[in-house]
């Protein structure tokens, strides 16, 4: 359904480099940029791609509440390896890795505009016993 988000930034050398990061542990190229637009993700390819924009109105570039971009990751150490690194690249903490819900494991962070994203994985729950 998604094709891709962006997120708005008033730095985008800043924002790039910080995304790169998080592109990288994900395993996403980039695929495209310009003077005012950077994005990761696959030519081609139903998964939706990720960008970081200065705003088109020439506004300052705001965080919108209630707004959240969600990376999935392949396991719970990809998820702690993504919360961390954005930590260390300068994010702020919004939830730490951890379990929220049976099958969904996530941790949630800001990046350097105060984006909201989190990090998840779902998994399968546990084979009953009969």
């Amino acid at each position: 359904m998604l094709g891709y988000v962006t997120v708005g930034t008033n730095d985008l050398p800043r924002a790039a480099a910080f995304y790169e990061e998080l592109a990288k542990e994900l395993g996403v190229p980039r695929m495209m940029e310009s003077d005012g637009f950077v994005a990761w993700g696959v030519a081609d390819s139903p998964a939706a791609g990720l960008g970081v924009t200065k705003p088109f109105n020439g506004e300052v570039a705001s965080v919108g509440n209630g707004v959240m971009v969600a990376l999935a990751a392949k396991d719970r150490a990809q998820v702690d390896r993504l919360h961390a690194k954005a930590l260390a690249l300068g994010g702020s903490c919004e939830g730490p890795p951890g379990v929220r819900m049976p099958g969904f494991y996530a941790a949630y962070f800001r990046d350097l505009d105060g984006n909201k994203l989190n990090a998840f994985v779902m998994e399968a729950p546990p084979a009953s016993q009969a």
